[in-house]
């Protein structure tokens, strides 16, 4: 199949049913274009919705598909064109993600995102939460290990913001350079952060559920 966006099988999206049917398929292409620059560009999600809308020419009011429309039209592309890459992709992406965790366990690192959620291909970055008594001694610690990173402030678990450390590591698999993308919350912050979402799912692991992950992931 030719790698076309999956919303030129979504037809006009001006379908009968009026105003909530078109609002509808808009939302499923804005969707579907998304996936595909999630997958091939390495985009967050917001970003990827922002410029899908541009590309389909959809207007700047039109209501946005939330991330779990998102996720899933980005499991159906894997599906449809990275079934025979993205496994080991996701693999060589979770070694490294764990190699971090091992060398961060004081921090209690949890793997988040794309990587741990099973979606991550070699343009995905790499979301760690350290949760820290004192919130410098992650910065600390890279620069005892000699790793060079770039502090910034982004939207934490609830829209606070928290810190974000974030490195550029050479993947030996892979032959990219990745993101790994290290966030900084208070150590109490850890049981807030285990709650499962709207579908029982775990939003994130620590080393032993990854491993476990990697055990269990077909051959």
């Amino acid at each position: 199949m030719h790698r076309a966006s999956l919303a030129t099988r979504l037809g006009p999206p001006a379908a009968p049913g009026g105003h909530n049917a078109r609002m509808e398929s808009y939302q499923a292409e804005i969707a579907a274009v998304a996936a595909r620059l999630i997958v091939e560009e390495g985009l967050d999600y917001g970003a990827a919705k922002r410029r899908a809308v541009k590309q389909i020419g959809a207007g700047s009011r039109t209501a946005l598909p939330d991330n779990q429309a998102v996720e899933a039209a980005v499991g159906e592309y894997i599906a449809l064109f990275c079934a025979d890459t993205q496994p080991q992709e996701l693999r060589s992406l979770r070694e490294l993600a764990l190699q971090w965790m091992h060398r961060l366990a004081r921090f209690q690192p949890h793997l988040g995102g794309a990587v741990w959620r099973g979606t991550a291909t070699r343009r995905s970055d790499i979301y760690l939460q350290l949760f820290c008594e004192d919130s410098k001694a992650a910065e600390i610690a890279l620069i005892d290990m000699g790793v060079r990173f770039e502090a910034r402030s982004v939207p934490g678990f609830h829209g606070e913001l928290v810190d974000a450390l974030s490195v550029h590591e050479r993947c030996v698999q892979l032959q990219e350079n990745i993101g790994v993308h290290l966030l900084v919350y208070d150590l109490d912050d850890i049981r807030g952060a285990l709650v499962p979402d709207e579908q029982g799912r775990r939003p994130r692991g620590d080393a032993a559920a990854l491993r476990r992950l990697m055990e269990n992931a077909p051959p």
